[in-house]
């Protein structure tokens, strides 16, 4: 593959970059066929391709700008109840059980799979390794949360509504084929490989990558089904699934940009089209928001998918201490025995979620304010 020129750059910063995500970025702007590059204000940096970056490209399709997490994203939807049904202490916890219960962290036995729908069984990978980890871990994995920074959380509006948020993506089975067609995929640098979009390998990958796209999807709505059954039997409430904002932020879409058909990758980056509804997360303990697109095109229609992390991960648990996190978590209901396994989920491991809003007030406008009231992580 030749090389290519240096691709137009456009970005909305919450920060200064550091030299590592400044290193990455110029990569990928010199990559073949990259013709646009667009970096989110909650960009940090992340295994070749940074998390919260947007990429086109006219045939050339680089899993790598699409990460692991193939449809990880997001779904929120009002409930019919006041969030002060949360304000005691008993009444939280016997919620917090019994989301561990319904939407495990992780399933094991296979006889307590969920099913799921109808539409995904008619979904075929491109390979015979692929479909088995679909049959296997797909199903296990199916409606339940993972760990890391993916979360159920019970949030209030301005009006003191109670709001449903969950985040979570294709788990082991994004992995998966991302891995394998990697591994298929031609080396453009010493970094990046990439697959045409015109060939077999490249079909694949598209076709395999829809299909986690459309599981993660359905996986959210059935753990978001899990916790309406928690909270109907808990506290007598009802999703009101008319209000449902669906959105994800791991994928690559084929889109017209300026007059043109070009491939959109976006690893961490929320599309945000003219009128699109779009989910905002900040940490477990700071607002969320939802907003709507204003469909800036050299942005590629594109937003920030969150509050992105100001720590790694690993400076985060040296930094952060448990008694520290309950401090910063004063106010929202968690599971504190859990304290010492979410110190790199802390608040002050993330950015100012409103300085990255104020850094993209070109690209989305807030239509909603959420508190978090109560807070579910998997470990």
């Amino acid at each position: 593959m030749s090389e290519s020129s240096i691709a137009p750059l456009r970005t909305w910063l919450a920060g200064p970059m550091d030299r590592g995500v400044t290193e990455a970025i110029e990569r990928l702007r010199r990559a073949p066929d990259v013709q646009h590059v667009a970096v989110m204000p909650d960009v940090h940096l992340a295994a070749d391709v940074c998390i919260g970056v947007a990429v086109a490209t006219s045939q050339l399709i680089y899993p790598q700008a699409v990460g692991g997490d193939i449809g990880c994203g997001m779904l929120a939807a009002g409930l019919d109840i006041e969030a002060a049904a949360l304000d005691t202490e008993g009444i939280a916890g016997q919620v917090l059980r019994d989301l561990g219960q319904a939407v495990p962290a992780r399933r094991r036995n296979r006889g307590a799979i969920i099913t799921q729908p109808a539409e995904l069984a008619s979904d075929t990978l491109s390979r015979a390794g692929l479909e088995a980890v679909r049959r296997n871990d797909g199903a296990i994995e199916f409606a339940t949360l993972g760990s890391g920074n993916h979360f159920i959380e019970l949030q209030a509006d301005q009006d003191g509504r109670l709001w449903l948020m969950v985040h979570s993506g294709s788990r082991a089975l994004g992995q998966a084929i991302r891995d394998h067609h990697l591994a298929r995929a031609q080396p453009v640098d010493k970094r990046l490989r990439a697959l045409d979009a015109t060939s077999d390998a490249g079909r694949e990958y598209l076709h395999d990558a829809a299909c986690a796209r459309r599981f993660a999807a359905a996986s959210r709505r059935a753990m978001a089904e899990e916790v309406g059954g928690v909270l109907a039997s808990r506290l007598g409430a009802r999703v009101c699934w008319e209000t449902l904002i669906a959105t994800d932020h791991n994928h690559v879409s084929l889109e017209r940009h300026d007059g043109r058909d070009l491939w959109v990758h976006r690893k961490g980056a929320m599309p945000a089209r003219l009128g699109e509804s779009g989910v905002l997360p900040g940490s477990m303990g700071s607002l969320s928001f939802h907003v709507e697109g204003r469909g800036h095109e050299e942005a590629l229609c594109s937003s920030a998918h969150g509050a992105g992390r100001a720590l790694s991960r690993t400076a985060a648990r040296g930094k952060v201490t448990e008694r520290e996190l309950r401090r910063q978590m004063a106010g929202v209901w968690y599971d504190s025995r859990l304290s010492g396994q979410l110190l790199d989920e802390a608040p002050s491991a993330y950015k100012d979620i409103r300085a990255v809003l104020r850094a993209q007030r070109e690209l989305v406008k807030v239509t909603r304010t959420l508190r978090p009231v109560l807070n579910y992580k998997g470990v």
